[in-house]
């Protein structure tokens, strides 16, 4: 059971609904006579039951997934295949989607509806029931995989007994665990025994972590799918196919399986699997334990047994509030994709040709991923040829990352590499639709550089700047053209945070917003739109926990206390390894900025200007990649020296600093709301998600603090309606 299709940077939404509600339109299925070309004679009449979302869900875009109408469905037409089968009327039968999406999985509105254990049992059993139908088929069959095949849509093709796919497929997986779940119709047994447990391990708990599935070729590489077909089109892969599956039926093709591991090869692959989890932060969320007990049963257990466990993990999984805080999430990172508060796209200006002002990391970063996504000529202009030198042989350092990486090949990045040129001179920008400010954060060097540019582009250029927490529209004072003039505040590292606050100050015009919106989106981020005040949302929550935890030690409480306060949280990164990657310096000036908007709401710390003063070194490398980087020893002894001895309390317990962190984020959220820098609670989670890294399991920070009772106890009420990511 399981979402549709991921987008580039987060996980999806619940199948079909947006998470929006429990109504089903059941997936309908058709069943259709084929002749297979190739296959014997007599033996050459195939029933191919076809997957298709009902005519409203088709209409805007969403695939095909089953709820119990249409689990019920599908059990109808396998009943009627069945009985065809058993009168001669077929010697093979195929399954397959229609459009791009092969089958989404479980309808997850319907499931997060679930008010009773009994009820997500039900469905539990539902889905067993229907795809053990299609495994005891007394005939060969067949999963035509045409597209998007994650969870529960793949659990079906693994219930047949050969797969096929299109070579263009790159959306196959199993995600329940990154969503709370498990597999639950079946892939938790049918997985090891076709592919091997290392391989199963990885694609049912370590690849959801990543949120990584596999292409057509990757599944085919480790036996997920028999044959990959480079059919012309969408259309003409359902023929190919079945002309590969005539190649089978008269014994032209052999599909090898694999041999059974063994029991120590079993054992070791489970066991091994469980310390990786134990030594993460995730370490505390039962599904993937929940995963790996079915996993680890699964070489000994028959069917019926295998089932129940299933059935008992997944209605036991899905009264969590870890699952319905995880498809809260994932419904937000697919609403993200209609960005509320956004102006008409169409009102967005062409953008051809674009600039960067300033070549540091930041600016070389920005001018890769333009060059990139939006495959445009991107000039960096800095004020001497060596600043330009550098910022392009960063430039050049970030694309080999990406080859290395296995993100770009050698020509294309030497492509990109190639429309990135450099510059001092200011009217080289002339002629740009779109200039990026990245110079230092320090307000009157900003609004000078943005007066000089207004001197050079034409009206129509876009401006914008990528501050981190100034104020856009402090800048933009005594322009001519001050509407034009946006935020587009990309995070570090570019390439990897999936997050652009698009900031709108007011009177920006709305073809600037668009254009900025656009230019985001077109580099393959999320955008979320955001009002112009300290720190937006990103910075103004993650500074201030920051500094809400180095306030906590400069009054007493030890590092290493307060460091470890908020695991509870799932945060991916302790508070001194995110003030290592974000830059001590940096931290600092956006703490300092924040606190002279905000008020003493922000905490001074004399320790971070310490820290920034001496360089001194905050953690040290990770042991393992995923585990925690451990505090530098000197740490403690600058956050002592730092410390105002006339502090009205003491050290606090980690519970003391958590609780200290909630508070704060509590009250700075009300503030931010009663501003309307986003519209409600489901943006601040947005951007947190992906911008902070806040764990999807929990949803964000809304939910965590409207579970543990924080928002009642400070804004005297919950933010989102009981039920929305949590059981209610």
């Amino acid at each position: 059971m399981t979402r549709t299709s991921a987008p580039p940077d987060g996980p999806a939404a619940p199948a079909g609904r947006d998470g929006a509600g429990p109504a089903e339109r059941p997936a309908r299925t058709r069943v259709e006579e084929h002749v297979v070309p190739g296959a014997p004679s007599g033996a050459d009449r195939l029933l191919l039951l076809v997957l298709a979302p009902d005519d409203e869900d088709a209409a805007a875009g969403r695939p095909a997934t089953l709820g119990p109408e249409g689990l019920a469905g599908l059990a109808t037409a396998l009943a009627d295949v069945r009985a065809r089968v058993d009168a001669g009327g077929a010697a093979a039968v195929a399954v397959t989607g229609t459009g791009r999406t092969f089958l989404a999985g479980a309808d997850l509105g319907r499931v997060v509806a679930v008010r009773d254990r009994d009820d997500a049992l039900a469905l539990a059993r539902a889905g067993h029931a229907a795809y053990d139908a299609l495994e005891d088929l007394p005939v060969p069959t067949f999963a035509i995989v045409n597209g998007t095949a994650l969870g529960g849509g793949l659990e079906l093709a693994l219930a047949c007994d050969h797969r096929v796919a299109a070579v263009g497929v790159r959306t196959l997986g199993l995600p329940e665990t990154a969503l709370g779940l498990v597999p639950g119709w079946g892939g938790c047994r049918r997985l090891p025994h076709l592919v091997g447990i290392e391989a199963a391990v990885a694609l049912v708990v370590d690849r959801p972590a990543a949120n990584r599935t596999l292409t057509a070729r990757e599944a085919a590489d480790v036996g997920l799918v028999d044959a990959v077909l480079d059919a012309p089109d969408a259309t003409g892969f359902v023929p190919a196919a079945l002309a590969w599956v005539g190649d089978v039926l008269a014994g032209r093709v052999e599909v090898a399986r694999r041999p059974p591991d063994d029991a120590g090869t079993w054992d070791a692959a489970v066991a091994a699997a469980r310390e990786r989890l134990a030594a993460t932060p995730l370490g505390a969320r039962p599904a993937p334990h929940r995963a790996l007990d079915l996993l680890a049963a699964a070489r000994t257990t028959g069917r019926a047994q295998a089932w129940a466990a299933e059935d008992d993990a997944l209605a036991d999984l899905v009264m969590t509030d870890e699952m319905r805080a995880s498809v809260y999430a994932a419904g937000l990172v697919r609403g993200a994709r209609r960005p509320s508060r956004a102006p008409d796209p169409a009102l967005a200006r062409p953008v051809t040709r674009v600039g960067l002002v300033g070549a540091g990391l930041m600016a070389a970063q920005i001018a890769a991923l333009l060059a990139a996504r939006l495959g445009v000529p991107v000039v960096l202009r800095d004020l001497d040829a060596e600043r330009v030198s550098a910022g392009l042989a960063a430039v050049r350092a970030t694309l080999q990352r990406q080859v290395r990486a296995g993100r770009l090949d050698a020509a294309a990045a030497e492509a990109v590499g190639a429309r990135v040129t450099g510059t001092t001179v200011l009217a080289d920008l002339a002629g740009c639709d779109l200039v990026v400010e990245a110079v230092t954060e320090v307000l009157d060097l900003k609004r000078r550089v943005l007066a000089e540019l207004e001197t050079v582009v034409d009206p129509g250029c876009v401006i914008a700047t990528n501050t981190s927490a100034l104020s856009v529209a402090a800048m933009a004072e005594g322009l001519a053209h001050q509407g034009r003039v946006v935020g587009l505040h990309f995070f570090n590292p570019v390439a990897a945070m999936p997050l652009v606050e698009v900031v709108r100050p007011d009177g920006a015009d709305d073809g600037g917003v668009a254009t900025a919106l656009a230019v985001a989106q077109g580099a393959g981020k999320t955008a979320v739109v955001v009002g112009d005040r300290p720190g937006f949302v990103v910075n103004r929550l993650l500074v201030l926990l920051l500094g809400v935890v180095l306030d906590a030690v400069e009054r007493g409480t030890p590092v290493a206390v307060a460091d470890a306060a908020l695991d509870r949280t799932g945060l991916p990164m302790r508070p001194f390894a995110l003030i290592d990657l974000v830059g001590p310096a940096v931290a600092l000036h956006v703490l300092q900025s924040l606190r002279a908007d905000l008020g003493d709401r922000v905490p001074r710390s004399p320790g971070l200007e310490a820290l920034v003063a001496r360089g001194t070194r905050l953690v040290g490398r990770p042991p393992a990649p995923g585990q925690r980087a451990p505090l530098d020893p000197g740490l403690q002894a600058v956050l002592d020296e730092a410390r105002d001895g006339s502090v009205p309390w003491g050290p606090l317990d980690a519970d003391g600093v958590h609780d200290m962190v909630c508070r704060a984020l509590t009250d700075e959220i009300g503030h931010l709301l009663d501003e309307g820098v986003v519209p409600g609670p489901q943006e601040v989670d947005l951007c947190l998600l992906l911008g902070a890294g806040w764990p999807p399991h929990l949803g964000g920070i809304v939910p965590y603090l409207d579970r543990t009772g924080w928002t009642t106890r400070v804004l005297g009420r919950r933010l989102l309606p009981p039920g929305t990511a949590d059981v209610p």
